[in-house]
């Protein structure tokens, strides 16, 4: 809107008449009054943008005028015109809201100057109205729109699959839905701005969360991590975790936990695992027909030689036929173990244990074979893993059965002039893994023998060998939720790594 129209009022008609001839002529509409009075019925009949006046009239003077009009619309300029040195009015105008003054005689050029700062206030000010009635659009709009988010977010977390906690800055507990309530076992109305973190999570999970938000940074998550969360009402839970920490100018504002109740999962995986490992039993019982006939030639040959001694009184072949038929004795009641082993599953026994303790006693075991057949055995060991908390039973097993095949993987090397070697070594990995490592410099593998030491019914051994002592060891460690890695080359031996979760004795 641009400002055209002017009130002229003045009680010199003479004036008036000067004044709205010069503004016409300029593009300007005017409205003229010569009096105070007669002004201001004009003002409220037309409406006029700018108000042009003189102070002094008889009846309702100029200031009186202004008075009047600004407490009609105070949005509307007012000009005042005054006589030359009447600075006291021209200041009592300008406090009662005048936009501008010029002095009489008016000059075109003064007038017209005064006409354009009071137009340019105008323009500001339908500006500024403008960009307000825009702004509480925007405002109304962004409002709207987080409030819609809001709603949104709200029934999100309230409908997710997922348990979704989270915590303020001085860890209280302000979203908790109702999954988390199922799987912790306690209502909302309970847990919401009344618990703490230590108050809902096992000191173990509390700690992993406080430590995460240590890190100072404007925002890191916590990689996807397994545990078994305990309620008070006595479930043991499966769950998968993580966590978003939120740092604002390196201060802790707050961290949103996430948790996936993995109960199904692992229920149908362990069915899944069983039925595969009992189709392998079936596949691995049919082919071990060989396996067991060349047992049994054993035990029929050493009976015979027993039979031979007893009938010539010969104590030496007594002694070597007894000699064998403990051998297939033994290798009957290896066989059998490994398919018990095999065929049903076993929860790991966690308590404490020493790593580094369980590695030396089968070091101790196999010490005698090894240099019976002139392979040396060395050991490197990180003291710092200390005591754990692992299934002893299980790395005992896996690790004897690959330190025997390593043995065998050197006995069987065609390279005579080697010096065979066995080293076992224990360390901690970046990801925190407790490690075994089993190395040779034995034979080794192709990659076609690699990709088969884990399949039921495959032996590197050939007839030696059942095909189950790997079966079995990857089988034990998988039940520990750990992994085996292989790394291997023809004629330049093995590497055999377990890889176990580390969780030290608090």
């Amino acid at each position: 809107m641009s400002a055209n129209k002017i009130l002229i009022v003045d009680d010199e008609e003479i004036i008036v008449r000067l004044l709205s001839m010069s503004l016409r002529s300029d593009g300007y509409e005017t409205v003229t009054a010569n009096s105070g009075e007669q002004g201001l019925e004009v003002f409220r009949a037309e409406a006029p943008d700018i108000v042009v006046t003189d102070i002094k009239m008889p009846g309702m003077d100029g200031l009186e005028l202004l008075k009047k009009i600004k407490e009609i619309n105070s949005e509307k300029e007012v000009i005042i015109v005054t006589g030359h040195g009447d600075i006291d009015s021209t200041i009592t105008a300008l406090q009662l809201g005048a936009s501008d003054f010029i002095n009489k005689p008016v000059r075109d050029e003064a007038l017209a100057i005064a006409l354009e700062r009071a137009k340019a206030k105008i323009a500001i000010r339908e500006k500024l109205e403008e960009y307000t009635e825009n702004l509480e659009i925007k405002i109304a709009e962004a409002t709207d729109e987080i409030r819609r988010r809001s709603n949104f977010q709200r029934l999100l977390i309230k409908s997710s699959t997922d348990a979704i906690v989270a915590f303020d800055h001085d860890w209280k507990v302000v979203v908790y839905n109702s999954e988390a309530a199922r799987m912790f076992g306690e209502p909302a109305r309970d847990v919401i701005n009344k618990m703490a973190i230590d108050d809902l999570y096992t000191p173990k999970i509390a700690k992993i969360f406080k430590s995460q938000a240590k890190i100072k940074k404007d925002q890191n998550t916590l990689p996807w991590r397994e545990n078994v969360i305990n309620t008070k009402d006595g479930r043991q839970i499966p769950v998968r975790y993580t966590s978003n920490v939120l740092h604002e100018k390196g201060e802790f504002v707050g961290t949103v936990n996430f948790f996936q109740d993995l109960t199904e999962i692992k229920r149908l995986e362990k069915e899944l695992v069983l039925s595969e490992r009992l189709a392998a039993v079936g596949q691995t019982v049919s082919g071990l027909a060989h396996y067991v006939k060349n047992i049994l030639i054993g035990l029929k040959g050493g009976s015979y030689v027993v039979d031979v001694g007893i009938a010539k009184n010969d104590t030496e072949k007594f002694k070597t036929g007894w000699k064998t038929i403990k051998r297939n004795i033994k290798r009957v009641g290896d066989l059998t173990q490994d398919l018990l082993s095999y065929s049903k599953h076993r929860d790991p026994e966690f308590e404490s244990c020493i790593p580094n303790d369980i590695a030396n006693e089968v070091i101790e075991l196999i010490t005698d074979i090894a240099a019976s057949n002139s392979v040396l055995i060395s050991k490197e060991f990180d003291a710092d893993i200390g005591e754990i908390i692992a299934d002893p039973q299980t790395i005992h097993r896996s690790l004897l059965n690959l330190v025997h095949n390593a043995i065998d993987a050197c006995i069987e090397d065609e390279d005579t002039s080697k010096k065979h070697e066995v080293n076992v070594k224990t360390y901690r990995d970046k990801n925190n893994n407790f490690c075994f490592e089993v190395k040779d410099n034995g034979c080794g593998m192709d990659k076609d023998t690699q990709k088969q030491l884990f399949n039921p019914m495959f032996s590197s051994k050939g007839g030696k060998g059942t095909g189950l002592g790997l079966l079995v060891t990857g089988k034990l460690i998988e039940e520990h939720n750990g992994v085996i890695e292989t790394e291997t080359s023809p004629g330049n031996g093995s590497t055999f790594r377990i890889k176990l979760p580390y969780e030290k004795v608090n």
